[in-house]
This record gives structure tokens, sequence and C-alpha cells, in this order.
């Protein structure tokens, strides 16, 4: 008889976004007539840039020429864009990234899940609380926790809260751990890390030789020019970290799919009898072995947000969604509620009224001004009481939204 993988069976109910997508469809369904207004999911909504589209339309036809036809690429990626990435993204900050260190993906979803398959079970993991829940649930999946207490935290992780009351900065875990996710930007709060802060993180992993698993999906949304955009900005960090970004959010591709993850030459985990290992090589087996590499035309379209065209496409699509969370932050603020992110990153985490809990909160949005949140308790135990709003939809949409909800 086939067995099923029993980790599966720990998740809880659901996904937090199929489970907000099931409560959208049963309520539309109820009332037909409802103008929902979707600022839940972190999903964009403006075309993708002109500089993008027009080379890919060019890969297109050159894939139409037997000289220009591009069949399997590189696991890695194609040396032009991983070239593009290292100079500007990391090399023009002053990050000692090469583009040998880069492996281009389909998703910084996908790579922070599969990033488990060259660990080791035995590590001892921590993440913040609330956190995005890919983080908890890829390791649920592997079977790397235990089942779920009552406010949903699993056994086997250590969770560090960032609320309101440590101005969402996330303690130093009290006991050694070998894995640490962190998120900044931060998502869902939208809380940024200094670089005195991030220095922290990677002296306590130099210290307990941990590895730090960073995910800078929207380091881009940073405008402040005194905050660091990579964790390869702190010193000592190609020592213990390797980062995860994506072209979805900043570059609109969450539908087209291209992402990058780097590994640091010289980066080593153990082996279960204490011989040191290079995580590099370890990442690399295991892409050229479940990975076939995102396609050519993709690649030359986000090749294209490097060109000068493109970087200033970006930074206006960039400027809007920025834009839209100022005004979603003003008028919240302005209907009395506490607000908090939405300053450097594109989400707004809100306190919820007195009275309600987060799913609470969500039906009372959806039902009174047919708007969609992200609970708060949906990341997390330490999210219970808050509400994240994303600043991912159009200028109409928003201003809409907040005057419906500014009207209850």
């Amino acid at each position: 008889m086939v067995q099923v993988n029993d980790s599966y069976l720990r998740l809880k109910a659901g996904y937090l976004f199929p489970e907000i997508a099931r409560r959208v469809k049963a309520f539309t369904e109820a009332h037909p007539e409802a103008a929902v207004i979707r600022l839940g999911i972190g999903d964009v909504t403006e075309p993708l840039p002109a500089a993008c589209r027009e080379a890919m339309q060019r890969a297109i036809e050159a894939m139409g020429t037997r000289e220009g036809f591009h069949g399997y690429g590189p696991e890695q990626g194609y040396g032009w864009l991983r070239e593009a990435i290292a100079r500007h993204d990391f090399q023009a900050r002053g990050c000692e990234v090469s583009a040998e260190e880069i492996f281009i993906s389909d998703g910084s979803k996908c790579d922070s899940s599969n990033i488990l398959d060259i660990l080791g079970a035995g590590n001892r993991i921590a993440v913040t609380d609330p956190v995005y829940p890919v983080y908890v649930d890829s390791n649920v999946m592997a079977g790397r926790t235990g089942d779920a207490d009552g406010g949903g935290r699993y056994g086997g992780l250590t969770y560090l809260p960032i609320t309101a009351a440590n101005g969402f900065v996330a303690p130093l875990p009290e006991q050694p751990v070998d894995l640490i996710y962190l998120c900044f930007p931060n998502n869902p709060t939208g809380a940024v890390a200094t670089r005195e802060q991030l220095k922290q993180w990677v002296d306590y992993a130099l210290a307990n030789n941990a590895l730090i698993l960073f995910d800078a999906a929207y380091e881009a949304f940073i405008s402040d020019p005194e905050l660091p955009h990579s964790i390869y900005e702190i010193e000592g960090a190609r020592r213990c970290a390797i980062e995860f970004r994506s072209f979805s959010k900043n570059a609109g591709f969450t539908g087209t799919r291209c992402a990058f993850t780097v590994v640091p030459r010289g980066l080593t985990g153990t082996t279960a009898a204490g011989e040191p290992v290079e995580l590099w090589g370890l990442w690399n087996r295991r892409q050229s072995t479940k990975f076939n590499g995102v396609s050519y035309i993709v690649q030359r379209g986000a090749e294209a947000v490097y060109s000068p065209e493109g970087q200033e496409q970006v930074r206006a699509l960039i400027g809007f969604y920025m834009e839209n969370a100022a005004i979603i932050r003003r008028e919240l603020e302005a209907a009395g509620l506490q607000v908090y992110g939405g300053q450097q990153a594109p989400y707004v985490w809100i306190k919820t009224p007195e009275g309600l809990d987060s799913w609470g909160f969500f039906d009372h949005l959806l039902n009174q001004a047919h708007v969609v949140g992200t609970p708060g308790s949906g990341f997390g135990a330490a999210g219970e009481g808050y509400f994240r709003l994303s600043a991912f939809n159009s200028r109409a949409n928003v201003d809409e939204a907040m005057r419906r909800i500014r009207a209850l």
C-alpha cells in the first residue's frame, strides 16, 4: 500500500492564502454584486516594464531562428544575467559577490524551501514570529518539526517574536540555533533592519557556527541610503549567510518567474562526522539534478532590468507602489488605526481595533467594506491582533479601498 508523507498531516488547516481565497470565494458567491478590492496577497498589478517586454520579444524572435534558438540552458543561469546581477546588485554596493556565486531560479519562494535539500535534518531552526509562512511550512513538510500547539507554534522551532513592544526587532535566540530565517524588509510587518542590527545577527551566526537564510525579496523598496540592501554589506556575512532575491516585486515578474540565490564560495557546513563541506558545491549539485533552469526568454527579460531604461522603469514601478503605501498609511492613521511599515516596504501592518482578532477584522473588512487583507495570525502566533494590507494594486483601487475603510 502506498504511504504518504505523514509530515504533511502536521500542517495547520490550510496555507494562509488559499484559506483567504476560500473565504473570498464564499463571500462573492453569496454577494455577486459586491465589488471586492484585494489588498491581501502580495501580487503586483502594473504591467511589466517596457524594457523587459521588448527584450523578451527579441528573444522570442531569436528562438524562431536556427542561429538564435536555445534549448536547455545552464542550470545555474546564463552567464550574462549572472554577471549583470553581480555587478549591479552587489559589487556596486561594495559586496564581494561574483557571478559564479549566483544561481538563477524560478522563484525565491521555491529556493527558500528547496535549500533544505542540502541541509541536515538535525539543525536547530529559528524563525521570526510573525513570519512568511513558507519558512515554517516547508520545514514541517520536510519532517523537521513536531506537532503544532494550541497557539500554532510547532515543536522543534525556536520562535523569535517581533511586535510593537520590541519595535519589530527580532531578539537574538537565548539558546544556540543552527539555521536562522531573516526577511528584511520584513514580510509581513514592513520593518527594516539597520546595519547595526544585521551586524548583531552576523556576529551571532559566526560565534555559533550558524547559517542565516536571508530573504531580501523586497530590498528594492528601501529608499533610506543608510539602510543595507544585502546582508553581504555586513563584514563576515559571506562566512555565514545565503541570500535570496527575486524579480517578482521590483520588476513585476510574479507571473513571469525569475529569481536568484547567492551561495558564497567558501561558505561551509559540516557532515554528521563534523567534517567541513562547501555549501556552494551541494547547491550546485542539487540544482543540476533537480532543476532545468529558467527559460532563455525570461532571463533576457530579467537582464533588461539592468539596462538604463530598465532601471528607470523599475524605479517608477517601485515609486508607484510606495505612493500607494503612503496613501494607505495616511488614510488608516486618519481613521484612528495604529499602523506600522509602509515606508521602506510595500506592506502596511495594522493593529486590529479593540475587540477584533485578526480573522475577525478580516471578516469585518470583507463583509462591511468589501476589502480583502491578510490576517496577522496567519503569519504566526505573534501576528494575532495585527493585519496586513498590500500596496500592490492600482491607484484607483487603493483610493477606493481607503474611502470604504474610513467610512466604517
